[in-house]
């Protein structure tokens, strides 16, 4: 019995469980473990890299990935039009922001605005949309009366219900035909790269200031 590969197997899957067990990423089980060992070896160093246009002109990998997030960008807002062709809703962010108050409950403004991630004119402007709409209303917190919150209302419920179908098909083209294991791939990827630029966000920077702070914190 070869027990050196018996240990390989049992530190692999060791390595597994413990890089697995806050992220769930994977099932764990035999097909969660099997496809982690798959991206695994996409992931490795050695993997030859892909090609892209202008590569052999000296594009960069950054220019590349910049594009095509803006590409990707553009994908889905085409797909969020089709949902709001044949609803109430003035554009996606009208949904993303009752689909952030039904998943995290009731907040200030600023907290939902900073979530999605806009300019504060630009999300009030959302927010006021809600509340006009009957979609969202204000509260005052239970717990600290000077704190204003904002909730989404049953009449807000009852519209996202009726297009929460169309919006779930919308999101599930925009990953197109990736698999499984690409899509929870592309989740770990994404995640990281969003907790850097909302590090980033959260500091309120004034936008002369923004791109030579982040570049400097990069390098």
């Amino acid at each position: 019995m070869n027990f050196d590969l018996i240990k390989s197997v049992v530190e692999l899957v060791q390595q597994f469980m413990e890089q697995n067990e806050d992220k769930a990423l994977y099932s764990n089980d035999l097909q969660g473990f099997t496809e982690w060992i798959n991206t695994s070896q996409k992931n490795d160093p050695e993997t030859e890299d892909p090609d892209w246009i202008g590569k052999g002109l000296g594009r960069s990998s950054d220019s590349v990935i910049n594009t095509l997030l803006i590409r990707m960008s553009r994908y889905a807002k085409s797909y969020s039009r089709s949902v709001m062709s044949n609803s109430l809703f003035s554009s996606q962010d009208d949904f993303i922001y009752l689909i952030s108050l039904k998943t995290m409950g009731a907040m200030s403004k600023m907290e939902l605005i900073r979530h999605n991630v806009h300019e504060k004119s630009s999300g009030i402007l959302i927010i006021n949309r809600l509340i006009r709409n009957g979609w969202a209303e204000q509260t005052v917190s239970q717990t600290d009366r000077r704190t204003k919150l904002i909730q989404i209302t049953e009449k807000g419920l009852s519209v996202l219900n009726d297009h929460m179908d169309e919006i779930r098909k919308a999101s599930q083209v925009v990953t197109g035909n990736l698999n499984h294991t690409e899509r929870m791939l592309l989740i770990a990827i994404l995640s990281k790269l969003d907790e850097f630029h909302y590090s980033m966000y959260r500091m309120n920077l004034e936008t002369m200031d923004l791109l030579d702070t982040v570049y400097k914190k990069l390098n």
